[in-house]
């Protein structure tokens, strides 16, 4: 009996604590948390904070432990460390510290890639390409995986590896010139696609017509893929100065959003098992590094570039259409999460922001500023409690929920 890739991700979901946030984009890989009981009135409530080094990997956080990675700081023989700290009290469990380039092109560097929890084990992805299992418990190393090897190449461009692994099925998938899938027990590779060139995104799984799939933007355009072999369905060009290419695409039923920086813009396409058509593009959104979310049919997200000349704002568009509703500055590069219907904005100097995710305009319902410095790693609300990073690694932790 042939059983989707996609129903068993399904499941593993549901068994999940439904406000634990295991991965790149939350449980429900959408950017935007289950929490419904917490109160923003209490976004300057800081209840711990950590120094876990230069870098912009996001946390992930499961069964009461909160994982991340950093760098520091050293521009030779510098190290990477992956950390695992008790979600509720910051207390370090565990750490792994390992030889790592910085990389600090246009940015303090370190790496980028958010870990990924499964089934009791952690996976993490370092700045050039150390991809490492372990016991998300103790640390134990199960396997390690280096993909300038396992993909005969350089690292890509200027600004190392970005991808947050996947999981699919019982394979885990990540980004490099080639997208590459192991296997979750023994790290042994399965299959690896074509060869592009490497770009800074991370990979989506969704299903269409029955047919488990894989897309995923590369510095040629967006790249569909076979999830059980890496064979490529399509490719769509979509090309951007610099090779910048580092957002995850959106897939809703049919439908795939796009939306890169340096004034590319964004795009809209649908999917009929063989190739993508357009259904509009504009310059509305221009997305950097960091995701837009999709909430009753309209997207929010920062748009503008770090080092740009465009407007950094705040914009609300819909969906199918590309209509722009609203805009708000303010934010810088900010970055934005969800939950119980109220946008979470981060800006790119730490300040957050929660208002109502509403189509009419931003209403402000609270804000406080919680960290200082550079500020592109997304927020993650989980079990009450919001975390943000800055980029030389202050990681601060706000009580939001009951009890705190």
């Amino acid at each position: 009996m042939k059983i989707s890739l996609t129903i068993i991700l399904t499941g593993i979901i549901s068994s999940l604590n439904a406000a634990d946030w295991p991965n790149w984009q939350g449980p429900n890989y959408n950017g935007i948390s289950s929490e419904t009981e917490w109160d923003p009135d209490k976004i300057g409530n800081l209840i711990w904070k950590e120094q876990v080094g230069v870098g912009f990997a996001g946390v992930s956080v499961s069964e009461g432990r909160l994982y991340t990675l950093g760098h520091d700081g050293k521009r030779r023989d510098g190290s990477e460390t992956v950390y695992c700290f008790d979600a509720k009290t910051g207390k370090k469990i565990w750490s792994d510290t390992y030889k790592a380039e910085l990389l600090p092109n246009l940015h303090e560097g370190g790496p980028t890639a958010t870990p990924t929890v499964h089934l009791g084990k952690v996976y993490t992805l370092g700045k050039d390409g150390k991809f490492k299992s372990y016991n998300a418990k103790n640390g134990k190393k199960l396997w390690e995986r280096d993909l300038l090897k396992d993909s005969a190449m350089q690292k890509p461009a200027e600004w190392g590896f970005a991808g947050s692994p996947l999981i699919v099925g019982e394979m885990i998938v990540v980004e490099a010139a080639h997208t590459i899938a192991y296997s979750l027990g023994e790290g042994e590779m399965i299959w690896k696609s074509e060869r592009f060139k490497p770009a800074y995104a991370s990979p989506v799984l969704f299903n269409f017509g029955g047919k488990d799939l894989l897309i995923t933007l590369k510095t040629e355009g967006l790249v569909i893929l076979e999830a059980r072999n890496g064979k490529t369905v399509t490719i769509n060009e979509w090309k951007t100065r610099f090779s910048t290419n580092a957002t995850t695409p959106i897939v809703i039923d049919n439908k795939v959003f796009i939306s890169t920086g340096y004034g590319r813009g964004c795009g809209l396409y649908t999917f009929d098992g063989k190739r993508l058509k357009e259904v509009y593009s504009n310059k509305a959104i221009s997305n950097h590094m960091a995701n837009c979310i999709v909430i009753d049919g309209h997207l929010y997200g920062i748009s503008g570039n770090t080092h740009g000349v465009e407007k950094k704002e705040l914009i609300c568009m819909e969906f199918e259409t590309g209509k722009v509703k609203w805009k708000e500055g303010g934010f810088g590069c900010g970055t934005v999460t969800a939950a119980d219907g109220k946008l979470i904005v981060f800006s790119e100097r730490g300040e957050l922001a929660v208002g109502a995710a509403s189509p009419k305009k931003f209403e402000s319902l609270a804000r406080e500023q919680v960290n200082r410095g550079r500020c592109w790693t997304v927020p993650v609300l989980s079990n009450g409690i919001i975390y943000t990073r800055n980029a030389s690694g202050n990681l601060v932790a706000v009580g939001v929920g009951k009890g705190f």
